[in-house]
């Protein structure tokens, strides 16, 4: 029994000694990522060319078209094992002419209204649209009103982001249906239009645009949509009090186009143990058109790229393919996601964990997982790694939206989470450009997500594990 005991605390500090070893490495290794990126990091740079140089970069824009030429040649330039094109159809819409709108509460006696076409939108009428207004908060509004105070008049949707919300993105997804199928629902009831109240917590004077649908709504019973900024959404709400039958007018110059060809932008480090399995890191290379996109998405496609930059520069060689892939109408489609997922399964390609960074290129506080509990498991087994760079942040919850459709049994799929509370203050709007991010930050976020690819890389995720001892 002596002896037993003996061998049972012998094996016990074996086992301890190694865990220390690991983790004594892993932080070496993590501390090499960290010093690279903020020493010699290329993620701010490629940024400051595809915001300054490039610009926004809408689906089927020439913008985008110059991006994915862009991205691909620096992609190139790293000596990757294989870098191209993956094609993709996707939508065409262009905004035209400058948006512009007025309150109207007397004859002659106006006031000017920030707003902006909503993405997809329908354009008004060549002399644009006027029309009494009736304010709701949300869409089961609507039904509450009925048609005979809703038709001919636009509709104003005005519920505000929920402010008491810590996470800023649960305030967002309380109240973007209003914006999505606002249109579409207010049709039914015979609205001329819709202005729809900025999803943004700051208050000031700039419109957000954003997607939208119309459904199944015929073409001629489609109706304008546009944002309207926070400041001017409190002064309409204001003056409706005052004034309840003011006219609204606005007037929007966009088009719809047939679909056009893009691509995804892939580029890959073959795994030197487990060529056949895949990890991705990626952000969505297209933004809207009012500002240059830079924290939507173009941090997270610079950083995604500096992923496998720093690999190659700290001279690791992983065990499984690394790929990064900058997928093309994230914000008016997620074509790019899909094809990209629809591409993997006839191929038989076998993804074991997806990261994606879609939050911004603020301060990184650490990551969301979409998985099993053994896997998250492993996962906060890893969080003392990240704790001195004060990355706490390890919790279930979303992903991102490119690589939702990766989504089966056996993959982990995660989300760079930065601090989100500035994010909305430039989300979809003019004001989403370059001198808006830090570089420090954007830097400290590719090194973060570096180092998560390479612990997964590593350990790889308990699925793929199980099946390498069967």
């Amino acid at each position: 029994m002596i002896r037993i005991a003996l061998i049972c605390i012998c094996l016990l500090f074996t086992a301890e000694s190694f865990s220390q070893k690991v983790n004594k490495e892993d932080s070496i290794t993590l501390r090499k990522i960290f010093d690279t990126a903020l020493l010699n990091g290329q993620s701010y740079n490629w940024l400051d060319h595809l915001s300054n140089n490039i610009g926004g970069r809408l689906s089927g824009s020439i913008q985008a078209e110059k991006a994915v030429n862009y991205t691909k040649e620096e992609l190139d330039k790293l000596g990757l094992d294989k870098v191209w094109l993956q094609p993709v159809m996707v939508p065409k819409w262009t905004r035209g002419r400058a948006e512009y709108a007025y309150i109207e509460t007397a004859p002659g006696i106006t006031s000017i209204a920030n707003v902006c076409a909503l993405g997809g939108s329908v354009s008004t009428p060549a002399a644009g649209l006027k029309a009494e207004v009736v304010e709701v908060q949300g869409i089961e509004d609507l039904e509450k009103l009925g048609r005979d105070k809703i038709e001919g008049k636009i509709v104003f949707f005005n519920r505000p982001m929920q402010a008491n919300l810590i996470s800023t993105f649960s305030s967002y997804g309380g109240c973007v249906d209003q914006r999505y199928s606002g249109a579409m629902e207010a049709a039914k009831y015979g609205a001329v239009g819709v202005v729809v109240r900025s999803m943004n917590l700051r208050m000031d004077d700039l419109p957000h645009t954003g997607s939208m649908t119309y459904g199944d709504t015929p073409a001629s019973k489609r109706i304008p949509a546009c944002a309207i900024s926070t400041n001017d959404a409190e002064y309409l709400s204001t003056a409706l009090k005052l004034k309840p039958d003011l006219n609204f007018y606005f007037k929007q110059n966009c088009k719809v186009y047939p679909d056009v060809q893009s691509y995804n932008v892939i580029g890959e480090i073959t795994g030197s143990q487990y060529p056949n399995k895949y990890i991705i890191v990626g952000g969505h290379l297209d933004s809207w058109d009012l500002g240059d996109g830079s924290h939507d998405d173009g941090a997270g496609c610079v950083q995604s790229m500096e992923v496998l930059r720093l690999f190659k520069e700290i001279n690791y060689r992983p065990r499984h393919t690394i790929r990064v892939v900058l997928f093309m109408n994230e914000e008016n489609g997620l074509r790019g996601g899909r094809k990209y997922a629809e591409e993997a399964k006839l191929k038989q390609e076998e993804h074991i964990f997806a990261l994606e960074s879609d939050a911004g290129g603020f301060t990184p506080r650490g990551f969301s997982f979409d998985t099993d509990e053994a896997n998250f498991q492993q996962v906060l087994s890893w969080k003392p790694l990240f704790k001195p760079y004060l990355i706490h942040y390890f919790e279930k919850g979303g992903s991102g939206a490119d690589i939702g459709p990766l989504k089966d049994e056996k993959i982990v799929l995660a989300g760079l989470r930065p601090d989100s509370q500035r994010y909305f203050d430039h989300h979809h709007a003019a004001n989403d450009t370059f001198d808006a991010v830090n570089k420090r930050e954007l830097e400290l976020g590719g090194a973060t997500m570096t180092s998560l690819i390479y612990l997964f890389d590593k350990y790889g995720t308990k699925t793929s594990l199980t099946e390498v001892k069967n």
